[in-house]
């Protein structure tokens, strides 16, 4: 095998079962399906794989998790989780059927966190630090709805907040400048695995471009390393994936979310 297939080895073996789903509020099975609700309304559907499923079975499971969903007065949006490399035929026509939108793919990265774990000189004025409390997780969340085009809303802040409350290991880590949070991101690390995640990376548009993301990704990866992690991975917008392929990151394969809004 080579290194590349190992690691998406790795990736299928630890990362895709109870490993996304940490702060779930209830999991159904369905076949090879994970049918997930989160608080805030949200559904989410991940699988290790789809067991071979042909284009009629897809289609089938595709119907059956939305029937789901549906049945779920809560449930007011739902993320299908998909991966390039999956044998998946007729996935992408059974969900644009539904009315699921394919966002932006991602490209799932890997490597070790001693590669990221370095020194990285900050500009002036900008410092780092660990975020817990509820005023600075409120004040990460509003930056990153921002960042992301999202409008303002309680809900990320709501759900991250019940996840501190779990104390299940996630960290959130700023970056500062006059007081005002200018980076920030997450370290996920997966419990049973080698491995920990960053997520959530964004800085705003006039502070890039000065190392300021990759100083917050370091910081998470020292911490990684402390915890006991060696690996770690991450779903890469094009902004992102140039830096951690610079430290040595691979890229596996790709990750396409697909969004229904009831």
């Amino acid at each position: 095998m080579t290194d590349t297939s190992r690691l998406l080895q790795a990736y299928d073996d630890q990362l895709r079962t109870d490993a996304e789903t940490p702060s779930a509020i209830s999991v159904a099975r369905l076949g090879p399906l994970r049918l997930v609700t989160f608080l805030g309304g949200r559904g989410f559907v991940t699988y290790r794989d789809l067991d071979g499923a042909d284009d009629a079975r897809v289609r089938a499971l595709v119907d059956e998790a939305v029937a789901h969903f549906r049945a779920d007065g809560g449930i007011t949006s739902v993320e299908w989780k998909s991966r390039g490399h999956d044998h998946a035929p007729g996935l992408h026509e059974a969900l644009l059927a539904h009315g699921f939108v394919p966002e932006d793919p991602e490209s799932i990265m890997i490597g070790e966190a001693a590669a990221l774990a370095v020194d990285v000189p900050l500009p002036d004025g900008v410092t780092l630090r660990r975020v817990t409390e509820e005023p600075d997780v409120r004040a990460m969340s509003t930056m990153s709805d921002e960042v992301f085009g999202d409008p303002p809303s309680d809900r990320t802040a709501n759900q991250i907040l019940r996840r501190l409350e779990l104390d299940d290991g996630m960290e959130l880590w700023v970056a500062e400048a006059d007081g005002q949070i200018v980076t920030a991101g997450r370290l996920e690390p997966v419990a049973g695995t080698e491995f920990a995640g960053v997520w959530g990376g964004c800085t705003r548009p006039e502070w890039r471009g000065r190392g300021i993301y990759r100083a917050l990704t370091a910081a998470r990866a020292r911490s990684a390393l402390t915890l006991g992690k060696t690996m770690v991975h991450s779903d890469s917008t094009e902004y992102s994936r140039p830096i951690l392929e610079r430290y040595g990151f691979v890229k596996v394969s790709t990750t396409t979310p697909y969004a229904w809004e009831r």
